[in-house]
């Protein structure tokens, strides 16, 4: 039987001592609530990067203006059409993952038009973030994502009164519809302010609607916890297989349901499979570095793991 070894919490780094680091520190930290941990810095270098490579490209210029004229001529014909045609042809189709104007009555004038129109600008602003001779494939990607990300909060579908699938349910249910949003909204307010969890994680417990598959902690320390899955078949390979799932996520992201599980995929291979569960952190954490993870997370582990394979690992 394996036993459950601990070793000591890390000791905490040391504190600024300089009003300047510790004013610097907590602007820091003040900026990354507001920005979701993202630098501003990098943003605005991205934009510059690109504002500054576009505006030096005259070809790429007359190009994206030639593309808007030809996207505003494909509307306007459409537009005609479809108010006189029932069932007029899109000028432009959706990505394929893009479920938003899936259901039919954005098939339907005015709506039709309204979601034609936001399709090709958002076609025409890939166009202007990419192909700009100059710009580094990271300012791209950047940039690139971020435009689209911004367009997408002015998507119709995001507005009540072009979106036909909201104005139908609000017809249907009398506006109550309205009503549950609003408590919903409300309740995640509340949540938050509490810091509680999230609506609806209560209707899943681990180890019974997430995490099904049979497993055992066979390590632990401040940081992680090893858990250890036996292979179900009479013949198990020689090699195990360790995961280390990225820290933002919980192990059992591998593990959501007998019919979505990769270590039930394995285990049922005949793998030994082990997985770092990574703990929450708290407060009492917030002086813990990113050589803390690498050493108590990771490194501890292998330097441990060898002794564990070789007592469960057999051909």
């Amino acid at each position: 039987m394996t036993t459950v070894a601990m070793i000591d919490k890390p000791a905490p780094a040391s504190p600024e001592n300089t009003p300047p680091d510790a004013l610097d520190a907590l602007a820091n930290a003040l900026r990354a609530r507001g920005t979701g941990g993202l630098s501003p810095a990098a943003a605005l270098l991205a934009w510059y990067d690109w504002a500054l490579h576009l505006s030096l490209s005259p070809g790429k210029q007359r190009h994206l203006l030639e593309k808007g004229l030809h996207k505003h001529q494909r509307l306007a014909r459409y537009a005609v059409r479809a108010a006189s045609a029932r069932d007029c042809p899109a000028c432009i189709e959706p990505l394929e993952q893009d479920r938003r104007f899936a259901d039919p009555a954005w098939r339907r004038w005015p709506f039709n038009v309204i979601h034609q129109g936001f399709l090709l600008q958002q076609q025409w602003w890939h166009n202007a973030t990419t192909g700009v001779r100059g710009v580094s494939q990271h300012h791209e990607r950047l940039v690139t994502f971020a435009g689209r990300q911004w367009l997408d909060m002015w998507s119709p579908a995001n507005f009540i009164w072009t979106n036909p699938e909201v104005l139908r349910a609000i017809t249907d249910s009398g506006g109550a519809n309205l009503w549950r949003g609003a408590m919903n909204f409300l309740d995640d307010a509340r949540r938050l302010a509490l810091n509680g969890a999230p609506a609806g994680v209560e209707g899943f417990e681990v180890g019974k609607d997430v995490a099904v598959t049979p497993g055992k902690v066979v390590y632990r320390n401040h940081l992680i916890e090893l858990i250890q899955y036996t292979p179900t078949t009479p013949d198990v390979h020689a090699e195990p297989i360790l995961i280390v799932p990225s820290w933002i996520m919980k192990y059992y992201i591998l593990d959501l349901s007998p019919h979505n599980s990769m270590v039930k995929y394995l285990v049922g291979q005949g793998h030994t499979v082990f997985i770092i569960s990574w703990r929450n952190p708290t407060a009492a954490d917030r002086d813990l570095s990113l050589d803390d993870y690498r050493r108590l997370g990771v490194m501890d582990v292998l330097l441990r793991w060898r002794a564990m394979v070789t007592n469960v690992c057999k051909v």
